[in-house]
């Protein structure tokens, strides 16, 4: 079992004790249901082989069928790199792991996904672009991320990520200072200088780099980029929907790496670029889920003006209210305010 599972069930055994409140239908705090919950049974099974007592209630089907479940959820939950992390990443894992079993997808969802109170598929959003068999016009260099941390989603539509300078592409323009630095910092950290080596990582900090720890317990020096999200314009943090804006963008990209076609920089230095995630492409997930506007000043795709359209028409995130202000409209009268 990996670190990540056993972490997450030691977090929902937690919580299971800190909450003797609402209890949910497997017997976990109501605060557990979901991802933690599936987890949680996942943990407990590889352990005693034992599925969730109370799973006979939501399904009909013998104990025995009932394990060959859990086994296959548990070889895909630790195939799984990153491991779900939201309730429709987890059922999107269920779904596809039982269909792959024969079983049909109505027992799939008023069993397993109604028991752990997870997303049934026709609330899921589809995405259909691809990732392009060629670059796109203006796009002016790719490359690939490590890992994205969550602290790294400013908004809805800006996130902070590293790219390592093994990267052909990196690795010849570092800074000879940067280079030195880090191999005094390593140095500094073999004799336990640790003061000497805090010191030089702000240094190479202050030039736009960072040494990434890897899960693998490996080092690497990688470059920083802010990237601003191609073509879409989500709320702010301080207007309505900018947290709920932000904490999907996190969502969708925390603890993965992206795939980034990049556009050139704006005003503020951040590279303008078209971001992929797992063979989605991040933006047209924001337009449908309700998260950003179309930003038709900067970008004409009738693609994005066509999922906006949609969610508009379904009243999703942002447009579930009235009249959403623009978020380069609220920037402007702030501007002006000052």
């Amino acid at each position: 079992m990996g670190n990540v599972l056993r972490s997450l069930y030691r977090q929902s055994e937690h919580s299971a004790e800190g909450d003797s409140g609402s209890i949910g239908p497997h017997g976990v705090s109501a605060s557990t249901v979901g991802v933690s919950a599936l987890d949680r049974d996942l943990f407990n099974f590889e352990i005693t082989s034992q599925v969730p007592a109370g799973l006979s209630s939501h399904v009909v089907a013998s104990r025995k069928a009932q394990a060959n479940w859990y086994g296959k959820l548990l070889e895909a939950w630790k195939e799984a790199k990153p491991p779900p992390r939201t309730p429709e990443e987890a059922s999107r894992l269920i779904i596809n792991t039982l269909k792959g079993m024969k079983l049909p997808l109505v027992l799939i969802s008023q069993g397993l996904l109604a028991f752990y109170g997870l997303p049934l598929p026709h609330a899921f959003v589809e995405t259909s672009v691809e990732f392009p068999a060629s670059l796109p016009h203006g796009v002016q260099f790719q490359f690939q991320t490590l890992p994205v941390d969550p602290k790294a989603v400013a908004d809805g539509d800006t996130i902070s990520v590293y790219v390592s300078t093994a990267d052909p592409r990196e690795s010849c323009s570092v800074p000879r200072d940067v280079q030195i630095a880090a191999v005094e910092r390593s140095d500094a950290r073999a004799v336990r200088d640790y003061a000497r080596a805090d010191a030089l990582h702000q240094t190479i900090i202050n030039s736009g780099y960072r040494v990434i720890h890897l899960q693998n317990g490996e080092e690497v020096l990688a470059r920083k980029y802010r990237i601003r999200l191609r073509g879409i314009d989500a709320p702010e943090g301080l207007m309505p929907h900018g947290k709920e804006a932000t904490e999907e963008l996190r969502s969708i990209v925390q603890g993965k790496m992206l795939t980034v076609l990049a556009y050139g920089q704006d005003q503020y230095g951040r590279c303008v670029g078209d971001v992929y995630c797992n063979g989605i492409f991040v933006q047209e997930m924001m337009l449908k889920k309700g998260m950003a506007w179309h930003y038709v000043a900067y970008d004409q795709r009738a693609e994005f003006a066509k999922w906006e359209k949609e969610a508009r028409a379904k009243r999703l995130g942002l447009w579930a209210s009235r009249n959403p202000k623009e978020p380069w409209e609220w920037r402007k009268n702030k501007r002006d305010a000052t």
